[in-house]
């Protein structure tokens, strides 16, 4: 497979950023989206992008371990993006950014993100929920019978998902839960530098996460007149984890109303060391009839 049609190297592509060498009081970069079937930019891929932007005005040693931000507007994959960052606040030990994602001159994505320098300190995390099924005792999900659109979502995509017990594309099987685990890893070998893996880690992060509202309520992704868009995203990075090997991504939604929803998940290694924590609240939209 050519670079040109590889995903993988597509989502490389759209997290090397540019700098656009302006200087005013802001810091400026400027990247490209991967091309969308629905005409829509990722909101996982702004998101990733964002971080980007932020780590380049740090020190490699300075990581990022918090981000809070709010998707404003639908962006278009055929435009690029300019970011924005504001040197907020630079400690002995931890640094504030704020990002801004910008599109035809008004903000896609606005992001604050926290950075600190690696410190000692208290450790504990909540442990991998076990009986799980390994990625490898799961079947792929076939999208052969899905629309060509659908299709090329699936064809494009860099990451591998697996869901526990089953997608919910088509139908919802099972009993009507509002959890899910799904296991999820980039298709291919990344580069070993721990900034590509974090940020491809918030690109993962938006994947399937809204989908524990939907199984709560037995609604498929194709039910007729479904509007799913994410309102804010936050996440907390804990532990240096690799997104081209397998990390199960334990999902639940604590609550749903006023046509809202909000999903929460914990991302573990295969091994069981607990690398990220996600908080995501969604727009949920279904006619009555």
């Amino acid at each position: 497979m050519s670079d040109a049609v590889d995903p993988v190297a597509s989502l490389l592509a759209v997290l090397d950023l540019r700098d656009a060498g302006a200087r005013t009081t802001e810091d400026i970069f400027t990247g490209v989206s991967q091309p969308m079937p629905f005409g829509r930019v990722y909101g996982g891929q702004v998101l990733a992008q964002s971080i980007v932007a932020a780590s380049r005005t740090l020190p490699p040693e300075r990581t990022v371990h918090s981000m809070h931000g709010y998707f404003l507007r639908p962006g278009d994959p055929a435009d690029g993006i300019t970011f924005s960052v504001d040197r907020i606040h630079d400690g002995r030990s931890f640094s504030t950014r704020r990002t801004q994602a910008f599109q035809g001159g008004v903000p896609i994505f606005s992001m604050i993100a926290s950075f600190q320098d690696d410190d000692p300190g208290f450790e504990h995390a909540e442990p991998m929920p076990e009986g799980i099924p390994r990625p490898e005792e799961l079947t792929p999900f076939d999208p052969d019978g899905l629309h060509p659109l659908s299709r090329r979502m699936f064809s494009e995509r860099p990451v591998d998902v697996l869901h526990v017990p089953s997608p919910v594309y088509t139908s919802v099987e099972g009993p009507l839960v509002p959890r899910q685990a799904v296991w999820m890893r980039v298709s291919r070998p990344l580069p070993d530098d721990p900034a590509v893996h974090r940020a491809a880690l918030a690109y993962l992060s938006d994947l399937t996460i809204q989908e524990t509202i939907l199984r709560a309520h037995g609604v498929a992704w194709n039910a007729p007149g479904l509007k799913v868009a994410s309102l804010d995203h936050a996440m907390w990075w804990h532990r240096p984890g690799r997104v081209d090997d397998w990390l199960l991504y334990v999902q639940e939604s604590p609550n749903a109303r006023g046509g809202r929803g909000l999903s929460t998940g914990r991302i573990y290694t295969r091994t069981g060391v607990l690398v990220a924590s996600v908080a995501q609240e969604v727009m949920v939209r279904l006619p009555r009839d």
